[in-house]
């Protein structure tokens, strides 16, 4: 299949994996290289540029296809050594970068200089605007079923990606609540040029993470989920579990009086118990609503084949009738 972004990208197919904290290590970008879809290493959880370098070796390894890094940049009071990873990115070679988060306009030059396509993911069809006009290559749309920070305009996809078809010159994909063949092709007519998977791509064989975490999201419906950190504007969607819950009636007794340091038990350090050791009641970790459309746990390959498989179908048949 191809669409402006497996041109943009040089990939077989239009899938990207979005960045995940301690899922997108080497061996997940590579998986979805090799299978045809656009692998991404998740650049903070390296901790240091020293060991991003290491983890972008240890990829090209495993995979010569293309495969990029995600970079998000965050608030905070002692920030990461932005320079040193992108510093590292370029010196590597890499040839695709996600970012995410803050606007990364500051960072675009270096990267634009040494030819990587940069896509940043974004929640608003504003946002997509501000990083159409500050030069990113393209954008994944990430609508209110995410996993992960849905923003604050809590606009789901059937809205969000038709709007951003009508404003935006630049290709972008469809991001939050995917994991189908049906919503490729759904995606595809609303004027995206290919999807980003993040949750559905935990539940694979080659995912890094405890199985406590695969088998958690095959249990959970879409009901499962939980927004979390709305009262500080910085709303996550995470399943559900005790440590979850916890934090959520924290936020309910405490109300607009609550600070990050209330629920600092429930959401710092939760990566490595969660995804590590498998204690799966530790705290909040971002899950999407396509949790209910996940019920198996195939080989990252398997996922991909199934996908484009099922999109070729529906387009060459399903739709086909409909036409006629």
């Amino acid at each position: 299949m191809k669409t402006q972004i497996t041109e943009l990208f040089g990939i077989e197919h239009p899938i990207i994996q979005g960045g995940m904290h301690y899922v997108g290590f080497a061996e997940m970008a590579a998986a979805v290289s090799n299978a045809g879809g656009l692998g991404i290493i998740t650049g903070l959880t390296q901790g240091t540029p020293e060991k991003l370098a290491k983890e972008i070796a240890r990829c090209r390894e495993m995979t010569d296809k293309p495969f990029g890094v995600n970079l998000t940049f965050l608030p905070a009071v002692t920030p990461p050594d932005y320079p040193g990873f992108v510093k590292v990115i370029v010196d590597s070679g890499v040839k695709a970068v996600e970012t995410a988060g803050n606007n990364p306009q500051k960072w675009l030059p270096a990267l634009k200089e040494a030819g990587i396509r940069v896509i940043h993911k974004c929640t608003s069809v504003r946002h997509s605007l501000k990083a159409e006009s500050i030069g990113c290559d393209a954008v994944s749309v990430d609508g209110f079923e995410c996993g992960g920070h849905p923003g604050e305009d809590d606009v789901g996809n059937w809205v969000l990606l038709p709007r951003a078809a009508e404003e935006l010159k630049i290709p972008f994909v469809a991001s939050g609540g995917v994991g189908t063949g049906s919503q490729l092709v759904a995606a595809l007519s609303l004027g995206a040029d290919g999807i980003n998977m993040g949750t559905r791509f935990i539940a694979t064989k080659e995912a890094p993470v405890h199985e406590n975490v695969k088998q958690a999201i095959v249990a959970a419906s879409e009901l499962d989920t939980r927004l979390v950190m709305r009262p500080l504007r910085n709303t996550e969607r995470v399943l559900t579990n005790a440590g979850v819950e916890r934090l959520l009636e924290k936020e309910r007794t405490l109300g607009s009086n609550i600070k990050f340091e209330d629920i600092f038990a429930e959401v710092a350090g939760v990566y490595p118990k969660i995804m590590v050791e498998g204690q799966m009641d530790a705290g909040a970790w971002s899950c999407g609503q396509v949790a209910g459309l996940i019920h198996d746990i195939p080989t990252v390959k398997e996922l991909i084949d199934k996908i484009m498989g099922d999109a070729h179908e529906i387009i060459s048949q399903r739709l086909k009738r409909f036409d006629a």
